[in-house]
């Protein structure tokens, strides 16, 4: 047995962000391992309004959405670069071409190391108006 204290699980909130509707974190870090859970177009928290899509097109939503997943990062103490793996959710196999323009331009921007080494893509119903939904898995050290 090690004597070593455990890991502190750490739940992650930024100031962009409301609480989570349902009993989960928005992105959790223990160790050196930050998860972000799967993140929307929503623009940045209003308190008392109800969220809202940063507009109709996948273009917005998808910017907003890498927002998003940048602030928790942000939160836990992580970037881009730190970034090993993403998950991309849509709702409509006829945005998958224009994701992966997106997604390369905003990647080719960051100025990283090294694009995350894995992304999944993958077909799901969202709540109404929501066109994608990203998490990722971040290692720091």
């Amino acid at each position: 047995m090690s004597d070593a204290a455990p890991l502190t699980k750490t739940a992650l909130t930024p100031p962009t962000h409301t609480t989570p509707p349902a009993k989960f974190s928005h992105g959790v870090r223990k160790g050196n391992i930050l998860q972000v859970a799967g993140q929307v177009g929503f623009l940045p928290a209003v308190e008392g309004q109800a969220p809202t899509p940063a507009g109709p097109t996948l273009r917005e939503q998808t910017l907003q959405t890498f927002a998003n997943v940048q602030a928790i990062l942000e939160e836990g103490g992580a970037s881009w670069d730190d970034v090993m793996m993403m998950r991309v959710y849509l709702t409509d196999t006829g945005h998958f071409a224009e994701l992966n323009e997106i997604y390369d331009q905003y990647f080719a921007e960051q100025d990283l190391q090294a694009p995350p080494a894995a992304r999944t893509t993958v077909y799901v119903g969202l709540p109404k108006g929501l066109l994608v939904e990203i998490d990722a898995l971040a290692v720091l050290g």
